[in-house]
């Protein structure tokens, strides 16, 4: 076993899941991609992996907290590794800002998600931020020269 496996084993393994094949592909994948990936989009990096292998495995990780989901801006779920100790905490969690024109997802790991009060009785497990707008690439693409 190379040392990129044993690495993405012993994370799973220290997350209490056991490092069958698929899932070791599948953490791995995410953890080469270094962006938000969609359950179609591992299909199409993991072609060996059945789509219905690859949910059941994304349904693992979220239930023990390796990975979080978020909406695109389209409607489609998109996953991503928890950053530090293989753990998503509310501290974990940055906003999201979706390009309408070029339709990319960009992480904001800098900017900082404000921590709503909530009432009494209520627990906050994650939070879900998301800007839309224009990124930087597509806004400089639209300006025209005077």
């Amino acid at each position: 076993m190379e040392s990129n496996e044993k690495d993405c084993s012993g994370c799973l393994e220290r997350k209490g899941i056991r490092p069958t094949a698929n899932r070791m592909l599948v953490y791995c994948a995410m953890k080469r991609s270094h962006k938000a990936l969609s359950l179609g989009e591992l299909e199409e990096i993991l072609e060996t992996v059945d789509k219905s292998s690859i949910s059941r495995t994304l349904n693992l990780f979220l239930e023990n907290h390796l990975l979080h989901s978020m909406e695109d801006g389209e409607g489609v779920v998109k996953y991503e590794l928890c950053e530090g100790h293989g753990t998503c905490s509310v501290d974990d969690m940055h906003p999201h800002f979706y390009c309408e024109m070029c339709h990319r997802l960009f992480c904001l790991k800098t900017v900082h998600i404000p921590m709503v009060e909530m009432p009494d009785g209520y627990v906050v497990n994650s939070v879900n931020y998301m800007v839309k707008g224009i990124c930087p690439d597509c806004s400089c693409k639209t300006k025209k020269p005077i």
